[in-house]
């Protein structure tokens, strides 16, 4: 179970991006990576393809290593870390450790 997964809302604490907030499109949980929206953009020289149409300099995402994000609280908006607790049901779920939160 991962700490940051897609959809979350992140803010990037290291890098040459640092402090700007995005959203995760893609979890790349092998390697420990993320690929957040408008962070970490690179270019990329493409050919056109049946895939990429749009043949020349492209700007896109690359990816970023998650322990140079930290999860934004949806609860008291705040950047933080993330922990986890079992509920009554034996629910697994991720929590906020500044508001004690459940994230999920």
């Amino acid at each position: 179970m991962s700490k940051i997964r897609k959809n979350d809302e992140v803010l990037v604490m290291l890098g040459r991006d640092r402090g700007k907030k995005g959203k995760v499109l893609i979890s790349i949980t092998d390697k420990d990576r993320l690929i957040v929206e408008g962070v970490n953009m690179v270019k990329r020289h493409m050919k056109p393809t049946a895939a990429v149409r749009q043949a020349g300099i492209i700007e896109k995402e690359a990816p970023i290593h998650i322990s140079d994000v930290k999860l934004i609280c949806k609860k008291c908006n705040q950047p933080t870390r993330v922990g986890f607790r079992f509920l009554e049901g034996g629910n697994k779920v991720r929590v906020c450790k500044k508001c004690q939160e459940v994230i999920d």
